[in-house]
C-alpha cells in the first residue's frame, strides 16, 4: 500500500513538473513547429505521467499542458491568454484529448498493460476529439468512428445500431478484452471470433447504441488497439450525450 501511495506522490509532482519541462524542451522549436505538433507531443507526456500514476496526475497532467502550451506556444507568448480561434480550438482539444489518453493510461496502468503512446493511436483520438467538437450532429461522428474502427481492427466492415440491445453477440469490453458469452476470448491467440462484435456506446451514462465490427479472417488487433477501438466509441458517446438530435436506423 505504501509503495503506491509513494507512486502515486511521484505521479503528481510529475504532473506538475513534466508538462513545463517538456514545453521548455520544445520551446526552441516554437517557429519551426506547428502548434498541432506540439500539442500531440504534450499528450505523449500527459499519457507517460498517467502510466505511472492514477487519474487525477493524469487530469492535472492535461490541465497543466494545456496551460504551458498556452502560455508559450500561443500569441500573445508568456502571457494567460489566446488571440488565435485555431489555437484556442487546438489547446481545448489538447486539454480533451490529454484528459481522454489520461482515463485510457490510468486503465491500462491497472490492468497492468501498455500504456497508449504510438503516435498513430494518439493522432486518431485526437482527429475524433475534433470532430466531436466541431461536427453538425453525433451522426457524423459515428459515421467517422465507424471509418476508423475498420483500419484500426482490421474489420471487414462496422456499422452502427441505435437503440435496444437484440441477441448475444461477442462484445468488446472497456478493459479491450473480448467476451464470448460469459468465457473472456483469447484474441492474442485465436483473433478475432468470426461473427460480429458489439462495442457498446455511451453518454453521459445512457446508452445510445453499438458499433457492430464484423472482422476480416484472422484478423488479431492488439490490446492497445482495442483500448483504442474502446476510446473512439467513447468519444462518440459523448457527443451523442452533448447533442439532441433524431435518430434514425443506419
Amino acid at each position: 500500500m505504501t509503495r503506491y501511495l509513494t507512486r502515486d506522490r511521484i505521479a503528481i509532482l510529475a504532473a506538475l513538473a513534466a508538462p513545463l519541462s517538456a514545453a521548455a524542451i520544445l520551446l526552441p522549436f516554437r517557429a519551426s513547429w506547428s502548434n498541432t505538433n506540439v500539442a500531440l507531443l504534450l499528450v505523449v507526456v500527459v499519457v507517460g505521467v498517467s502510466a505511472i500514476g492514477n487519474r487525477v496526475a493524469g487530469a492535472l497532467a492535461a490541465v497543466w499542458a494545456a496551460a504551458w502550451f498556452d502560455f508559450f506556444f500561443t500569441l500573445p507568448y508568456y502571457q494567460f491568454t489566446i488571440r488565435s480561434s485555431a489555437d484556442v480550438t487546438t489547446a481545448v482539444l489538447l486539454l480533451l484529448t490529454g484528459l481522454a489518453v489520461s482515463q485510457l493510461a490510468a486503465r491500462a496502468r491497472r490492468l497492468q498493460v501498455v500504456a497508449i503512446t504510438d503516435a498513430g493511436y494518439l493522432a486518431q483520438i485526437h482527429e475524433t476529439a475534433s470532430m466531436s467538437k466541431s461536427a453538425r450532429s453525433p451522426d457524423a461522428v459515428a459515421d467517422h468512428v465507424k471509418e476508423q474502427l475498420i483500419g484500426l481492427l482490421d474489420l471487414e466492415a462496422s456499422r452502427f445500431e441505435y437503440g435496444s440491445l437484440l441477441g448475444h453477440p461477442p462484445r468488446l469490453e472497456t478493459d479491450g478484452t473480448v467476451m464470448v458469452g460469459r468465457a473472456r476470448w483469447d484474441v492474442e491467440q485465436l483473433g478475432l471470433p468470426g461473427e460480429e462484435i458489439e462495442l457498446r456506446t455511451f453518454g453521459n451514462g445512457q446508452y445510445y447504441g453499438r458499433f457492430m465490427l464484423k472482422p476480416e479472417p484472422g484478423s488479431k488487433p492488439s490490446l492497445q488497439a482495442r483500448l483504442v477501438a474502446v476510446t473512439l466509441a467513447d468519444q462518440a458517446g459523448r457527443a451523442f450525450g452533448a447533442g439532441q438530435t433524431t435518430r434514425s436506423p443506419r
